[in-house]
């Protein structure tokens, strides 16, 4: 049923990440599929890196670490912006487009009030992409 999943991260928040990736890895284990975490990162230093090779490297590790963990394997896949605040839905949607993910699944969490006016990261993915996406909170 899918055959490729893609799994977004934010390396500063991967402790909330955990239910995601846990169902990523169930839904891999059961159709057989490939998993890829991507994460988008600005061309300057930021909390998790001094640069995008360096982002590059620590998102292949996590992915090797989960791929122990979960006993599927995470493939890494790092994406550069010039401004990942403005850039990540666009850059979200051309990496599923990229890897031809045909399953989203996506780490959220309980809408607040600023939710009502502006989409999240998940909704707007769910709303642009002709794929499913399983938004997990």
């Amino acid at each position: 049923m899918y055959s490729k999943i893609m799994v977004p991260v934010d390396l500063t928040h991967a402790v909330q990440l955990e239910k995601a990736l846990t169902t990523a890895a169930d839904l891999a284990k059961i159709y057989n599929s490939s998993v890829t975490i991507v994460g988008v990162v600005g061309a300057e230093p930021g909390p998790v890196s001094h640069n995008p090779k360096e982002f590059a490297a620590k998102l292949d590790a996590f992915a090797s670490d989960q791929s122990v963990k979960h006993g599927v394997t995470f493939a890494a896949l790092a994406m550069t912006s010039h401004d990942p605040a403005v850039d990540l839905d666009i850059r979200l949607k051309q990496a599923a487009e990229e890897l031809g993910a045909d399953l989203v699944v996506m780490a959220s969490h309980v809408p607040g009030f600023l939710d009502h006016f502006f989409s999240s990261k998940a909704g707007y993915l769910a709303s642009h992409v002709n794929i499913s996406v399983f938004i997990v909170r």
